[in-house]
């Protein structure tokens, strides 16, 4: 059978189903897959409708001034840092409540309040270094020596920008964790992985998308020739204490490359190996994510040490 790729998207809302696949494809491989890719899209979990084709997504870089933006007010590039912490979790205990059908409210109930302030403290982390990254500054003009990116906008659209990634990065992983919407994302991915037996396989996930991925390799067992994670939280030990089984590579996993941007802050931790047994496995990698918020989907799958090796697999290079 011939190889396959599932790819598994991340935080908030996406384009369509076909659009988002076909530009996973153009930046993985350079032209769209067809029937050789899948995109696991679990988005309608969480949002009534889909992106506009033409729309940008500012939650993977897109150049849409976040300040301009209805999702987080101006306001809040100028609230103190702990306010925006309070804020955002409480927004997400609210949304955890009664969008909860996976589970009944007793067992949402249960499972929140004694585990989710490890998780608020990822919240708390993610929120410094987006701030930290805002008050960097950049010249008034680029130069050659460096890259148009989101450093160049006024400080409080740099704020608003990462702030943007930050809130939406961690209701998104709560509703997950907490509010009853992980059975279904879950089951998402398993549905995209049916009938892929016997066929070199690749599972690509990004963001939220690595996780809702490695549970569910994590509960199959299922052969994978490759696993690409980018832009990942699954070396953060705040989302580790949460995950179903103790961390270790997934059984029917031969080889795991994890990429991510030191800036990428909802990566934050870089590194899997000291956690996820056998290290031999996994290859973790440092790249340059230049997307305005350096979490982009595109600027990830373009690089080459997350292209080459799925491409290998293919045989001709996504040809």
């Amino acid at each position: 059978m011939p190889p396959s790729v599932v790819y598994v998207h991340g935080n908030g809302n996406k384009v369509r189903p076909e659009l988002l696949k076909s530009q996973w494809d153009t930046a993985l491989f350079g032209h769209d897959m067809g029937t050789a890719s899948r995109m696991a899209y679990w988005a309608p979990l969480r949002y009534p409708e889909p992106l506009p084709d033409l729309g940008p997504d500012p939650l993977d870089g897109a150049p849409e001034r976040a300040e301009e933006r209805a999702d987080v007010p101006a306001a809040a590039a100028s609230e103190p840092p702990e306010d925006f912490v309070a804020r955002t979790l409480e927004e997400a205990r609210r949304e955890a409540g009664p969008g909860a059908a996976a589970e009944d409210a007793a067992a949402v109930e249960e499972r929140v309040r004694p585990d989710e302030a490890a998780l608020a403290d990822w919240l708390r982390d993610m929120t410094y270094l987006a701030d930290t990254l805002a008050e960097a500054g950049a010249p008034e003009e680029p130069t050659a020596a460096l890259p148009l990116e989101a450093l160049w906008l006024p400080r409080s659209g740099r704020t608003a920008l990462f702030r943007l990634l930050v809130q939406h990065a961690f209701k998104d992983v709560y509703a997950y964790f907490f509010g009853g919407a992980g059975p279904a994302m879950r089951e998402v991915v398993a549905r995209s992985l049916d009938g892929l037996d016997g066929g070199p396989l690749v599972v690509v996930g990004h963001s939220l998308g690595t996780i809702i991925a490695y549970e569910v390799l994590q509960e199959q067992g299922r052969a994978v020739d490759l696993l690409v994670t980018v832009g990942s939280p699954l070396a953060v030990s705040e989302v580790q204490d949460h995950l179903a089984r103790p961390p270790a590579v997934p059984a029917g996993v031969a080889a795991w490359r994890n990429a991510s941007d030191l800036r990428d802050l909802v990566a934050l931790d870089h590194t899997l190996r000291p956690e996820y047994a056998p290290q031999e496995r996994i290859t973790d990698l440092l790249v340059t994510n230049d997307s305005r918020n350096h979490h982009g989907i595109t600027q990830y799958l373009s690089q080459r040490e997350v292209r080459a090796p799925v491409q290998r697999i293919f045989g001709d290079g996504g040809g």
